[in-house]
């Protein structure tokens, strides 16, 4: 009774905001239309969007400013949940929102080590960040260098395992990318066992463990087709913590010799019997489709619990993710076929 008590409230609130997400017709509809302009009159109609669409002058309808607003309706429904939540429920989501925190850092260290100007805007980010964050928009945009975007990092958790990255030699932007995903996830894995308990830090732990399981897979799968790496560079660039994964069929499969002989060894691990990997889509999207089948029976057996929060968060970031693919195919003139492959993620 005391879950169902603790709760009610955000579970109500989910539920309603749950049924302004797109459907599978709508995304079709999507995928045969044939500019921006058409896609965000679109989503105009949609209430999910249509506050932020509204008052938009038509000209100002290109890609960058519609991704912009859907990540407001993102952060809108994040703010809608928090202040909802209890004392545990914002514990909680003060850890989620590390994810966010960031994919911004890694924005601006992209913007710094590759000479951009300002970034195009990050003005509407702000006002979430200077609510929920550790981190200060206005100092990492104002960064000239990698090492003064480091110290306008210095009061923050991630300015430790950063600056560790600076005092290397030849650093470059993948080794700051990977100590920031590699800090995110062992953190994770640590700080949300401690703030959960029972029953919901059970269920936590095993979806944790999951979801780092299932990167680290997609990790070594890349390392293999994309980078052609060896055993001891997919080691160094993998998160440290095995859950299904046990550490032998891990070592098994970096030390593949190839990414046949990789799949072949994958087929014989938990994830593979108990989803369908291997089948049409990258092996990105059965991922994905791996940690959605994986929420969506948390939040069915645990409606009232944490599962309820995280479940609704990865399906509107999914949404986000199908809706920024589906731009970027129409402004290049994909027809509706090829839009759609991309945005089930059987095309990549």
């Amino acid at each position: 009774m005391g879950n169902v008590l603790t709760y009610s409230g955000i579970a109500t609130k989910i539920r309603a905001m749950q049924a302004k997400l797109l459907t599978e017709a709508d995304y079709a509809q999507i995928a045969g239309l044939r500019s921006v302009p058409e896609v965000t009159e679109f989503l105009k109609g949609k209430p999910a969007y249509s506050a932020y669409l509204e008052g938009i002058d038509p000209a100002l309808y290109h890609r960058g400013n519609v991704e912009k607003i859907l990540y407001q309706s993102l952060f809108d429904d994040y703010s809608r949940i928090f202040r909802f939540g209890g004392m545990e429920q914002k514990k909680f989501l003060k850890i989620y929102w590390k994810r966010y925190e960031i994919d911004v850092i890694n924005y601006c260290l992209r913007i710094v080590c590759n000479h951009y100007q300002t970034p195009f805007d990050l003005d509407y980010k702000k006002v979430y960040f200077d609510r929920y964050s550790q981190i200060s928009i206005d100092a990492l945009v104002a960064s000239q260098t990698v090492e003064e975007l480091v110290d306008n990092l210095q009061n923050t958790e991630y300015y430790r395992p950063l600056k560790k990255i600076r005092e290397l030699e030849s650093a470059s932007l993948f080794d700051y990318d990977l100590a920031l995903e590699l800090y995110y996830f062992t953190s994770l894995w640590r700080q949300q066992r401690r703030i959960l308990t029972g029953k919901e830090r059970k269920m936590y732990t095993r979806d944790c463990g999951i979801k780092i399981d299932l990167l680290n897979l997609q990790w070594v799968y890349r390392a293999k087709k994309y980078y052609h790496m060896l055993p001891p560079q997919i080691y160094a660039l993998t998160i440290p913590i095995h859950y299904r994964l046990s550490l032998r069929e891990y070592k098994t499969l970096v030390e593949t010799p190839g990414v046949d002989e990789f799949l072949r060894q994958l087929g014989t691990t938990y994830y593979a019997r108990r989803y369908d990997i291997g089948g049409r889509s990258t092996m990105e999207q059965a991922l994905k489709d791996c940690l959605r089948k994986l929420y969506l029976a948390d939040r069915r057996q645990n409606p009232y619990s944490i599962a309820a929060i995280y479940t609704y968060l990865f399906l509107k970031e999914e949404e986000i993710d199908k809706l920024t693919t589906a731009l970027e195919c129409i402004r290049y003139g994909l027809p509706r076929s090829e839009t759609l492959a991309y945005m089930e993620g059987v095309k990549q």
